[in-house]
């Protein structure tokens, strides 16, 4: 089914993610994988729920802490309905690379598939699970 082509006096109310929320099984491993292995900030926090907020500089991830991280229920991108994966912008094929190297021994991060390109583009990608069985893209956008 093919949604509906927006009316032309009609402009979109929205203007892009303010944040993207993740509940997680503990909150230090997806901490340290956003902080320690992608370089992100850690740019504020609410112990009291617990949750952190992480930051590239232009994405914000919120950090939700489950209530009991070992006994939570993992996303199974085929059968549950939900986030299916987020996508991370790189600068390029060698910071893919590069990533790649680095995730291959990272804690808690399982890789689906290396970089390739992606549909058959010069755009290229890979995909991989970080802390909590989240699904993550990492894209490096053609020249």
């Amino acid at each position: 089914m093919s949604p509906a082509a927006p009316s032309p006096t009609t402009a979109p109310v929205t203007s892009g993610a303010h944040h993207i929320g993740l509940t997680v099984p503990s909150l230090t491993d997806a901490a340290d994988f956003f902080t320690k292995t992608l370089g992100f900030s850690i740019v504020g926090e609410k112990p009291d729920y617990p949750a952190l907020f992480v930051s590239d500089g232009v994405t914000m991830i919120t950090l939700w802490q489950a209530t009991n991280g070992a006994d939570a229920t993992p996303f199974d991108r085929k059968t549950n309905i939900g986030l299916h994966h987020i996508a991370f912008k790189v600068s390029g094929p060698d910071a893919l690379s590069t990533l790649h190297t680095r995730l291959k021994t990272a804690k808690n991060v399982m890789i689906e598939f290396a970089p390739e390109s992606l549909g058959g583009s010069k755009t290229n990608h890979m995909m991989c699970t970080i802390p909590g069985n989240i699904r993550v893209e990492f894209i490096a956008p053609a020249a």
